[in-house]
């Protein structure tokens, strides 16, 4: 078996890899990456081993798994956005597409999540919402509706019209909040429990010219947490769950001062105790670790990592949250870290060859 420990674990030897978990990788095809890869996850050390990949769908820039863990969705972002369904029952085994591509009725898709039985996208190019139901068999029938996003910002570049960016259900199922760059906005809509139909209940403005791109929902369900792209800034806002109502409340840097390269901030993950905030940033390519105090509302910069690789396009936990896995664009790499459980801060422990990175999710 061949072994790399700075760019992970090559094919080899797949009987040490199973029965431990699996990750699965999205990456843009039209650079040169290989569509979705699934990979097996050694639990001890955080390496990845490839076990197959499959480009049956292009540029699949996001990934969604089912509760059960048999089936992956993934978005096409492209001009004429798709999702599609792969099987990734366990085994050593390349995902198989069994379902799609599906229109999404929208272009540039980035984001997607599941609720009441149903995919949702956010579609980046045309400033939209789709949401598809699901068949028994996991796969996605025709869009059921669009929610259309109106209005601007002021970045002429950037801000022209709407860009839903990303999709967040709420951990009850009463709400889906879309984070809209284009119109420094969350849009919040109400969950059909039964049809699974989306209904506009409520916008919130953030600070114009902000460009919020992501959010997290804190593991407490009290507050959320907004990255902003375009002035790589965290927005701190309440959330009431209850009335779906989001408050924000303060804003905070998360890169340190004098700063001089454009950096343009892309993903945040919050740990499971709710200490820590971990916002990956392009172009300064690091990862800044922030720490909450109790009152979960004034976020401190605590200090910022390199991030492995070059353009971190995603940061996700590992179930355990113990590691953290940054999606590096550019450099076409997923580097795994591990993390400090008394500082947060994260230690570069390996990284695994993927060409044009843009997302990981865990089985």
């Amino acid at each position: 078996m061949t072994t790399d420990t700075t760019r992970g674990q090559s094919v080899g030897d797949r009987s040490e890899a199973r029965g431990e978990g699996r990750a699965y990788i999205g990456s843009f095809t039209s650079a040169g990456g290989r569509g979705v890869i699934a990979a097996a996850v050694d639990t001890e050390t955080g390496a990845l081993t490839e076990l197959g990949a499959t480009d049956a769908l292009a540029d699949p820039s996001y990934l969604a798994l089912a509760p059960d863990g048999t089936v992956l969705y993934a978005v096409s972002e492209a001009e004429e956005g798709a999702v599609a369904a792969f099987d990734v029952a366990p085994g050593d085994a390349a995902p198989r597409l069994i379902g799609g591509p599906v229109p999404v009725r929208g272009s540039g898709p980035t984001h997607l999540a599941l609720t009441a039985g149903h995919l949702v996208t956010a579609n980046y190019g045309s400033g939209s919402v789709t949401f598809l139901p699901l068949h028994a068999d996991g796969t996605p029938g025709p869009a059921a509706g669009v929610l259309q996003h109106e209005g601007g910002g002021p970045d002429a570049e950037r801000q022209e019209g709407p860009h839903a960016h990303q999709v967040v259900p709420d951990p009850g199922g009463r709400w889906l909040l879309a984070v809209d760059l284009g119109t420094d906005s969350v849009r919040i809509s109400a969950v059909a429990p039964d049809s699974g139909a989306l209904a506009p209940h409520s916008e919130t403005a953030l600070r114009p010219g902000s460009g919020p791109r992501h959010l997290v929902l804190h593991p407490a369900g009290t507050h959320a947490y907004v990255l902003n792209e375009l002035d790589t800034t965290l927005t701190v806002c309440r959330w009431d769950t209850g009335k779906g109502r989001l408050e924000p409340v303060g804003e905070v840097p998360v890169l340190p001062e004098g700063v001089e390269v454009a950096s343009y901030a892309s993903e945040i993950v919050v740990s499971p105790d709710g200490r820590y905030l971990w916002a990956a940033m392009r172009g300064h390519d690091s990862i800044a670790v922030l720490a909450l105090d109790d009152s979960r509302e004034k976020p401190a910069l605590v200090t910022t990592v390199d991030c492995g690789g070059r353009w971190p396009r995603d940061l996700t936990l590992d179930p355990a949250g113990r590691r953290l896995y940054v999606s590096n664009e550019h450099s076409g790499d997923v580097t795994w870290f591990d993390i400090d459980p008394a500082t947060g801060i994260p230690s570069r422990a390996g990284a695994f060859e993927a060409p044009a990175a843009s997302c990981v999710v865990f089985g």
